[in-house]
């Protein structure tokens, strides 16, 4: 599993310009499942993105002290196969790491239930769709979270 963990100030995501999800400060992420990935992977996944310290103390220290839990964020989360997209060779990416489809929307969704357990707001896009996503980062802060199946 892969993602990409944006602190924001705010995200929104957009279907046939419809917003359909929309956060204020927070965490964008952006999901990739890979055909090896179980629920093993998604739950360390879960705990990593609500606990990591991204935020710092409102009194200005610049220090990173705060989760996304602490701060009672919010969270967008978008379904993104072409994180596992491998450009390696030739001029077009293999998707072949990526899970098919139905495994990777149910996989999918078991993540964003999961996060929807820690009582935060949490937003999605909508699986396989063309989405727009708009993210005004905060830092700007970018991280990659990887978690390979054992």
């Amino acid at each position: 599993m892969r993602v990409v963990i944006q602190r924001v100030k705010s995200s929104q995501v957009t279907v046939n310009g419809e917003i359909i999800g929309k956060i204020g400060r927070g965490l964008n992420l952006l999901v990739g499942i890979a055909d090896t990935d179980t629920h093993v992977e998604l739950d360390w996944m879960v705990r990593k993105c609500l606990e990591l310290r991204l935020f710092p103390e409102p009194e200005g220290d610049e220090r990173w002290q705060k989760s996304v839990q602490e701060i009672s964020g919010e969270l967008l989360v978008v379904s993104q196969f072409t994180l596992y997209g491998d450009c390696r060779k030739g001029r077009r990416p293999s998707f072949d790491r990526s899970a098919a489809p139905k495994l990777a929307e149910d996989l999918y969704n078991y993540f964003v239930d999961k996060l929807r357990e820690s009582g935060l707001k949490v937003e999605t896009g909508r699986f396989g769709a063309m989405m727009q996503v708009s993210i005004e980062n905060d830092g700007p802060v970018t991280l990659l979270l990887e978690r390979e199946a054992t």
